[in-house]
């Protein structure tokens, strides 16, 4: 349970980041980029904290782009149309438009989770040869 509480503790930082975007309605570029690149990182925490060590980090890592991208796929299609979601939250939480920079900005948010993974496991590694 140790080692997952900075995931925990990540998790509910970046969701407070995100709903302060949402709420206080930032500037354009911080809205519709940044939130989409700190989005990744919220699922990468919260999947982390939960799902157990013996998975690979950059697999998980690479599934939730996948999923990012199905998301935005199915924004495409107009999913919540097809399902008859009125609620405006879960319409929010859904997504109704589709945007080929939002792929982009998963990729990059992905991409810097990589290299977090990639510095840290450096760290660890070099921390253990140190002991």
């Amino acid at each position: 349970m140790k080692a997952r509480l900075p995931y925990i503790a990540g998790f509910l930082l970046l969701l407070g980041v995100e709903v302060c975007i949402g709420v206080f309605r930032f500037n354009h570029f911080i809205r519709s980029y940044i939130g989409d690149v700190i989005v990744v990182w919220v699922i990468y925490c919260l999947l982390r904290s939960f799902v157990p060590k013996r998975f690979n980090s950059y697999a998980v890592a690479v599934g939730i782009l996948v999923f990012s991208f199905a998301v935005e796929f199915l924004q495409k299609a107009h999913i919540a149309d097809i399902l008859g979601v009125e609620n405006p939250f879960l319409r929010t939480l859904i997504g109704t438009s589709y945007a080929v920079e939002d792929l982009w900005s998963y990729a990059a948010g992905t991409l810097i989770t990589i290299a977090e993974i990639f510095i840290f496991r450096r760290l660890a590694a070099s921390d253990e040869r140190k002991a």
